[in-house]
């Protein structure tokens, strides 16, 4: 007697091995049995004729830290596979927290990672304390399995409190060694950090990552290095590596003797000397003893702004300044057409590859509008709404109808690579050891990115649509890689032994929903959303928590604590 069989189905067991024809049988939310289970009895049933078994997706790069207190499920990721995500990426983790920077995480969050501030503050409790306390506030309350970095600027924030904004001295820095060390023996998967110019918070100044020094960075991790089953991830500036952020990255994975992963390879045919220059980072690393992986995502890059968050407007060459002002002033600046021309020009200088996207301005095209002035234009591009209105140049068209809306617009560049190079040098770039799929960045900038449906999109328009890879190898892209590099046991994989973590899905329809808007966070915040097609069931510890593409209410995901539920990989 099982307490669940998965009958029927094309096994796909994460290993990149054939479909073949199994039934699993499952008891204390393990596997127990994979084989013929005819005439075998359980205690529920889950017929997959005609249907794949895979291994539940883990999503190692995720900001749903916050949002597991008012939405277990960390939605809408379970709808499109995934059973497992990790979170305090970036360097933003909620813990360690002392109540005098709740204010300062709470505003930072919304900054940099396009959470809103009215839900975070109106659905998150901020009452713990240690890296214990608030693993244990999500324990027994989550839907998925969830495990978390442990980020760097906690750790200054809560040494240094108002003064993280500078270099931390030697005593303060090993204060935040030992943090670090607690952080990960109650549970933390690593150690987490960023220094991209990307990343600045509510006023505008730099996250304090950024203002760490080299001595710094290898002391903590050095003691990542010290505990088991950790892990190294941090995130650059846009644009190509220079010598001395290959250096940090080498010598931050050869000190702990742990892998570093970073976000985010972008790949296009066009760009290819750049991420020759980014994979190189790798081949350093392993000069030295280090690894270093690179994530990207499959989807096609295409990015929504505003110039009210700033978010990667801010890094365009000369722009930071404008977003360190409060609104009135940043709209009286934009009113300025000397101040306009500074900033057209100064963005013309930069040199990343998605940047450039951003400063195309008669390319890029309106989302949403608010002021009634500009009804008619979502939808449309700014060179074709310059040429109507009569705008000579199409970043004074831009501005124009941003500062109608009060800053409010949303406009987004147009995706580009779709063309049979960029998806060959995708192709070839996902079977190379120096990079992995993931980095969704899914819990972040909610009305920005929709790849929360990156499991989704891999198994249906890139798999079978596509015809990019064979499924089996798009299963493992999503589960048992991810598994092997972050060291997670007994997940990734269905094996005789393993957590039952499961998602049963047609391939002949699998593929993400239209993505739309909807206003379900607390305090009737919006969000971006898309459920899927094809993934019938989902299991977490061989509980299901999807049905036909509906949640069942149940909560069996486990808090993964490092050491416990990850095993050591090393670099060398």
């Amino acid at each position: 007697m099982f307490d669940c069989i998965v009958g029927g189905g094309q096994l796909i067991d994460g290993t990149g091995a054939s479909p073949r024809r199994a039934d699993i049988g499952i008891n204390d939310g393990r596997i127990a049995v994979i084989g013929d289970l005819s005439g075998e009895q359980a205690g529920t049933f889950i017929d997959a004729t005609g249907l794949v078994v895979a291994p539940g997706v883990i999503d190692i790069h995720t900001h749903y830290d916050a949002q597991l207190f008012w939405d277990g499920y960390a939605t809408p990721s379970p709808l499109h596979g995934v059973t497992t995500v990790i979170g305090g990426n970036c360097g933003f983790s909620l813990a360690p927290l002392a109540p005098e920077n709740a204010e300062y995480l709470t505003r930072m969050l919304a900054r940099v990672e396009g959470m809103p501030l009215e839900t975070l503050e109106s659905a998150v409790p901020w009452n713990w304390s240690t890296f214990a306390d608030y693993l244990g506030a999500l324990e027994g309350n989550v839907g998925v399995n969830a495990g978390f970095m442990v980020g760097h600027t906690a750790l200054r924030r809560h040494v240094m409190g108002k003064d993280s904004h500078r270099e931390a001295t030697a005593a303060e820095v090993e204060q935040m060694a030992e943090l670090l060390h607690e952080s990960i023996e109650a549970g933390g998967l690593g150690f987490s950090s960023s220094v991209s110019v990307t990343h600045n918070d509510a006023d505008g100044h730099p996250v304090p990552s950024r203002f760490a020094s080299r001595e710094e960075f290898m002391r903590l991790c050095e003691v990542t290095g010290q505990h088991e089953g950790t892990q190294l991830e941090i995130v650059p500036s846009p644009g190509l590596f220079d010598d001395e952020t290959i250096d940090l990255f080498a010598s931050m994975s050869a000190t702990a003797n742990r892998p570093l992963n970073w976000n985010l390879l972008g790949i296009n045919s066009r760009i290819r000397p750049e991420v020759e220059n980014k994979l190189g980072a790798s081949d350093a690393a392993a000069a030295r003893g280090g690894r270093v992986v690179a994530l990207t995502i499959p989807m096609l890059p295409s990015l929504r702004v505003n110039f009210v968050s700033g978010f990667v407007l801010d890094s365009l060459p000369g722009w930071a300044p404008l977003f360190e002002l409060p609104l009135e002033e940043r709209l009286a600046k934009l009113a300025d057409p000397e101040y306009r021309r500074q900033l057209e020009s100064s963005a013309a200088t930069t040199d990343s590859g998605g940047l450039r996207l951003l400063q195309k301005w008669d390319r890029l095209v309106i989302l949403q509008t608010f002021d009634p002035a500009n009804d008619g234009l979502i939808g449309r591009s700014i060179g074709e709404i310059a040429a109507e209105r009569g705008h000579s140049n199409a970043f004074d068209a831009l501005i124009e109808i941003v500062c109608t809306d009060s800053l409010r617009t949303v406009f987004a560049t147009v995706a580009t690579g779709d063309d049979d190079d960029s998806w060959k040098l995708r192709r070839q770039i996902w079977d190379d050891p120096r990079a992995l799929i993931g980095g969704s960045d899914s819990g972040a900038h909610l009305d920005m990115i929709d790849t929360f449906s990156m499991a989704s999109y891999v198994l249906g328009p890139l798999a079978r649509d596509r015809q990019l890879m064979p499924l089996e190898t798009a299963v493992k892209f999503l589960t048992g890689a991810p598994a092997d590099l972050y060291g997670v046991v007994d997940r990734g994989r269905v094996v005789e032994g393993a957590w039952a973590d499961l998602m049963v899905f047609d391939p002949a329809t699998i593929g993400p929903e239209p993505v739309h808007m909807v206003h379900d966070l607390p305090a009737d915040a919006p969000r971006l959303y898309a459920a899927a097609r094809g993934v019938e069931h989902v299991l977490v510890n061989g509980v299901e928590i999807v049905r036909h593409g509906e949640l069942t209410g149940a909560r069996p995901g486990h808090v993964l604590r490092s050491g416990r539920d990850t095993r050591t990989v090393t670099a060398r």
